[in-house]
């Protein structure tokens, strides 16, 4: 091979997502070629989504009525794609359990992230707590991805 054409350099990089995605959120790719929200220890996490987004399919605007009963259309439908951010980016994401400064991260289930423990798979580490103070459970922080 001759040459080789460069995909990507940083980041990020825009997804098809298969469900409502919203910024922040651990994202791992399937078979359908498509980005979810991350499972609890899930091998296939490509990134955090900084971006809102849901599947091409069930994109519609939308006509709501206002609190007289006047139809207000939305002329600003969600986005079809995700920008998801990955190796090296230091994003905000919320954690599911209490972490400290510099533990290794796993995905918790439900696009949140949680210390890896003593022992856990290779396959399973997405990143490293990065917020000086620690972050609690149920709050949002600074991760570095793996």
């Amino acid at each position: 091979m001759s040459a080789v054409v460069q995909v990507t350099q940083g980041g990020p990089k825009t997804e098809i997502p298969g469900e409502v995605i919203l910024g922040g959120k651990l994202v791992e790719g399937r078979d359908s070629g498509r980005v979810f929200i991350a499972t609890a220890a899930s091998v296939r996490v490509l990134g955090v989504s900084i971006t809102d987004g849901q599947a091409p399919e069930t994109a519609q605007g939308g006509t709501t009525f206002d609190s007289i009963g006047r139809p207000v259309v939305n002329a600003m439908p969600i986005p079809t794609v995700v920008a998801v951010a990955y190796t090296g980016t230091e994003v905000k994401i919320e954690y599911s359990a209490a972490a400290k400064y510099g533990e290794f991260l796993v995905s918790t289930g439900a696009g949140k992230v949680g210390p890896a423990g003593a022992t856990p798979d290779a396959r399973t580490l997405v990143g490293k707590c990065t917020q000086r103070a620690g972050v609690a459970a149920n709050a949002v922080g600074l991760m570095r991805i793996l």
